[in-house]
């Protein structure tokens, strides 16, 4: 059984449970049903209530005890006998059934039109007559007062067949061309007929002739929706004296009222198929529309929804059980479904444990499809290693995989994984310890890139957020940290801080003074609002006195200039010493480069007459390489000295000794090039000395002036110019 609750409706579907695969035997079905306790807890409200293959109407008797369902393949018709909860009898047929109706109380007697144009009668011994109609029949009627059946069908005439007489009678000429289906009035028998070109034409019986006719397709037809076609009318239903229901080929129940042309109420069901079925329910102004998905009841005064059921199969047929709640489908599916209502009415005299039922039925788990088997793939066999049981009676083909026993699969997973409830256990412990952490103190988690900075903003967010919850009005800014816009700053490691840099080192003074006086601030205004509540009226200072505010950022202001300072000398002073050892490591490759060049293999490859690689500043001077051991003391403090100071101490010798105490020492000479614009320096520089000397004049009058000027010439850079 299967609860659902549609708009808060219960619906309980009897025929939903447990259902065994098909290709088990019928032994093994039984063993099922002795061993598994859900089987043998199904509800079989009606046993064998089910087709072969397809079921396409069904009817209840006048009576309430016979339920009669018509299917196919082989065509049948069975009889269920709700007294006995079982199948009454089984009749096969010539033809699929395209309708059939009770004419009497019980099963007595019935009539059913075929899809091949033939109207059988059965009694309650079976087949009584047969007999054919000129055109393929689709619906067909019982007017009681005359005893003739009207059929209707494929051509433009409705077929009369007295049953009193036993022959034919005129029939009715119509204008349609096709007719789908047809009703009477059971109160004032009128008799109508839906058309293929959406019309309803309403017939009396006793004069036959025409004495209505409505157009339904324009009033079905939606506003904004492109119109195909005129649609047809597939189901037609009476209620009363002066209802009436149509429901037309596009999915659209009309509401009519006799006396009027337009229709009272259009109710779509929004899936664009045609209507199979109209019942209602007078108990609740109620009407039970049904399409091959779906099948609802609303309100045929408002149109406002009660319920709705969709079973997993396509309807064929719908038939409510009289002054109940229980309604039967037809379905794309040998199981026909059983479905109870309680809030349409009880349930029928005779399955009245229902009501007594239905409240433990509710709180029964659902049972699942094939609960006894387990569909694996070929991987999980892989995996499993089981593939060399496909082909064996343990392993069932279906569609891409297989079922298997589930004590089999449970059994062989177990031997695979024997950990796995050891991997289950320690998940459990993981979890639980995960829920108790929750519950500590949670701590303050960085980021993993700009910590420093994080930790700032964090430090910052609270003091504001304390601020302002002294303040009743006052309103924190929002952190960065909250920010999706400034989220990558913190995870991007591109965006690390670099605080050895030289921009950081300078800005770090300025940017740490204002922290501190936004601190400061903070600070002064929590202790203002502080003693603001304690004392209201506060002195004010007296005029012509710096306040301690501007005293204090006057010396952040020169505190902060100070370190700015520093910073600037300390980065002068580490760009000294890191251009100070890029010159050491370039003497100490050259050096390095020097003692490759002067072995075995470099020495004649020299002298052979190869260049050395580029640039090329010495020359090789063979039988002078251990000259340079005298003087000792001289060649270490050469090496200790730059390239630079070597070059000038024996600039005028045009000769360098470099000591190699491994190996020996090797002499080189060189001549150093000046560049050409070296050169026009110099020589400009020259020029401009000898001119002023010529203009130069004496000053040897000035005998008192002389000091002062020299003086002031030699104490400024300024009086070298003037003499």
């Amino acid at each position: 059984m299967q609860i659902s609750s549609i708009n808060d409706v219960k619906i309980y579907n009897l025929s939903h449970g447990k259902s065994l695969p098909e290709w088990l035997s019928d032994r093994k079905k039984r063993q099922l049903q002795k061993k598994d306790v859900d089987i043998q807890r199904r509800i079989e409200l009606i046993q064998d209530f089910e087709m072969p293959t397809v079921c396409t109407s069904i009817k209840v008797s006048r009576d309430g005890q016979y339920i009669l369902a018509a299917g196919t393949y082989k065509p049948r018709i069975r009889c269920y006998d709700t007294y006995q909860l079982s199948l009454k009898f089984e009749r096969c047929l010539d033809s699929d059934v395209v309708a059939f109706d009770i004419l009497s109380e019980d099963y007595s007697k019935l009539v059913f039109l075929h899809c091949d144009r033939y109207v059988e009668f059965h009694s309650q011994h079976g087949h009584y007559y047969k007999t054919r109609i000129p055109k393929f029949g689709r619906d067909f009627s019982y007017h009681y007062p005359s005893c003739d059946l009207f059929f209707v069908g494929s051509g433009s005439e409705v077929y009369r067949l007295n049953l009193e007489q036993g022959r034919f009678l005129n029939s009715l000429q119509t204008d349609a061309v096709e007719h789908n289906v047809c009703d009477i009035n059971p109160v004032h028998h009128l008799f109508a007929t839906g058309t293929s070109e959406g019309r309803v034409e309403c017939w009396d019986p006793r004069v036959r002739n025409r004495v209505g006719l409505l157009d339904c397709a324009l009033s079905s037809v939606r506003e904004g929706t492109e119109v195909q076609g005129l649609p047809s009318i597939s189901a037609l239903k009476f209620n009363g004296s002066l209802s009436m229901a149509v429901g037309t080929s596009t999915g659209q129940v009309l509401m009519y009222d006799l006396r009027s042309s337009q229709p009272l109420l259009v109710k779509d069901h929004f899936y664009n198929l045609p209507i199979k079925s109209l019942n209602f329910h007078d108990p609740l102004d109620l009407v039970v529309s049904a399409d091959s998905k779906i099948i609802k009841m609303w309100n045929k005064d408002t149109g406002k929804v009660f319920s709705s059921i969709q079973p997993q199969t396509n309807i064929n047929d719908v038939c409510m059980y009289p002054k109940s709640g229980m309604l039967f489908t037809a379905n794309e599916d040998p199981k026909m479904n059983t479905f109870y209502i309680p809030a349409l009415g009880p349930a029928p005299r005779w399955c009245s444990f229902l009501d007594n039922l239905t409240e433990e039925l509710e709180e029964s788990p659902e049972s699942t499809v094939y609960d006894d088997y387990k569909f694996v793939t070929r991987k999980d066999l892989e995996n499993l290693g089981l593939s060399h049981l496909v082909g064996s009676s343990l392993l069932r083909a279906y569609m891409h995989g297989y079922f298997m026993d589930m004590r089999l699969y449970h059994k062989v997973k177990s031997m695979a994984n024997p950990f796995a409830y050891e991997e289950y256990r320690k998940d459990k412990i993981r979890q639980k310890i995960e829920e108790s952490r929750t519950q500590r103190v949670p701590l303050t988690k960085l980021p993993k890139v700009n910590k420093e900075l994080a930790l700032k903003l964090m430090e910052e967010g609270d003091d504001e957020a304390e601020l302002a919850s002294r303040k009743k009005k006052g309103k924190s800014v929002p952190s960065i940290l909250g920010d999706d816009r400034f989220k990558v700053m913190f995870e991007n490691p591109d965006y690390q801080v670099d605080e050895q840099s030289e921009d950081f080192r300078l800005l770090n003074p300025i940017v740490s003074k204002v922290g501190q006086k936004r601190k400061k601030k903070l600070r002064l205004l929590s202790q203002q609002a502080a003693a603001a509540q304690q004392e209201p009226e506060e002195e004010e200072e007296p005029e012509g006195r710096a306040s301690s505010e501007e005293e204090e950022s006057s010396d952040d202001d020169k505190s902060w200039v100070e370190e700015v300072r520093e910073q600037r000398r300390l980065i002068r002073q580490e760009d000294y010493e890191r251009r100070r050892q890029q010159r050491k490591e370039t003497d100490r490759n050259t050096v390095l480069r020097d003692r490759g060049l002067n072995g075995p293999h470099k020495t004649s490859s020299v002298s052979a007459g190869t260049k050395p690689s580029q640039p090329q500043f010495y020359q090789i001077k063979a039988g002078e390489e251990f000259r340079s051991f005298n003087d000792m003391a001289r060649k270490q403090k050469l090496q200790k000295a730059s390239l630079e100071e070597r070059l000038k101490l024996e600039e005028n010798s045009g000769i360098s000794n470099m000591a190699d105490t491994a190996v020996g020492s090797k002499q080189i000479t060189f001549t150093l090039k000046k560049s050409e614009q070296h050169k026009k320096q110099q020589q400009a520089e020259r020029d401009h000395h000898a001119e002023r000397k010529k203009l130069r004049r004496s000053a040897g009058h000035l005998s008192s002036a002389r000091g002062r000027g020299r003086g002031r010439g030699r104490g400024s850079g300024r009086g070298r110019g003037w003499f």
